[in-house]
């Protein structure tokens, strides 16, 4: 019953992992062919820095895309990235996407070049930056395989955050990246524990307190020999105990 238990629960951690993403990333490609089909250009919803009308650019330019192959990068990232922030971080995921969200668009609108800046890969920059740092910093196995192989497919991301093309909006991606990096740090108490560490982590420590107990040991029982010695000579009863001690424009984002 508890093994059936474990699975459902499983079961629906998987289908959220994936049907969030699926659905957040339907939606851009919805507002994509509406803007398609209407002719409309919708960049001027974009973040328009220092600018008041720019202001609400920062909640609406995830949802805008300058092509369909700018729309296509980001969509990929944004299915396998943000399926895995939610699978293994599922208790602060929604949090560390907002927040990443919230800064990544301040940051652009507060230092941005004078264009439009739209799409949404400010936000996969944030959330590879998280998914990365925060598995190292925290020392699971899990987190930190991920962590591996987020490097190993998105390494070259880093090259998005030098402003070598013009058209790419390389401050999101620089933006994004940073609030994920401070957010893996801010939330570190939060979310998953560190309780897959392997064994060689803590070997070195293992190592460097035997000489430590064997000192207490060896401490311990002079003590208690002297204490038989003198209770023997005053015929008294001696009582013997042992403890441990506990160890702790349009600028694209793609």
């Amino acid at each position: 019953m508890e093994n059936l238990t474990q699975k459902a629960v499983e079961k629906k951690r998987i289908n959220v992992s994936i049907m969030i993403p699926v659905f957040f990333v339907s939606t851009l490609w919805l507002i994509y062919f509406a803007e398609y089909a209407t002719g409309i250009d919708f960049s001027w919803l974009g973040i328009l820095p220092r600018t008041l009308s720019g202001l609400s650019g920062i909640l609406f330019t995830p949802f805008l895309h300058g092509s369909l192959g700018h729309l296509l990068s980001n969509s990929i990232p944004l299915l396998v990235l943000g399926g895995g922030l939610i699978y293994f971080y599922r208790s602060i995921a929604y949090k560390v996407l907002l927040w990443i969200w919230f800064i990544d668009g301040l940051g652009v609108w507060l230092l941005g070049r004078d264009a439009y800046h739209i799409g949404a890969s400010g936000l996969v920059y944030g959330i590879a930056a998280f998914l990365i740092f925060s598995g190292l910093l925290r020392r699971n196995r899990n987190l930190l395989a991920l962590s591996l192989a987020v490097v190993f497919v998105y390494g070259s991301l880093i090259w998005g955050m030098f402003p070598y093309i013009p058209d790419i909006s390389w401050e999101a991606h620089l933006f994004g990246f940073l609030a994920g990096i401070y957010f893996s740090v801010h939330f570190l108490g939060d979310g998953p524990s560190n309780d897959y560490v392997p064994e060689w982590m803590y070997e070195n420590e293992e190592d460097e307190t035997v000489p430590q107990k064997l000192s207490q040991e060896n401490d311990i029982s002079e003590e208690t020999k002297e204490q038989e010695g003198s209770n023997t000579s005053d015929q008294q009863i001696s009582i013997r105990y042992s403890y441990k001690q506990k160890e702790l424009d349009k600028e694209e984002g793609d």
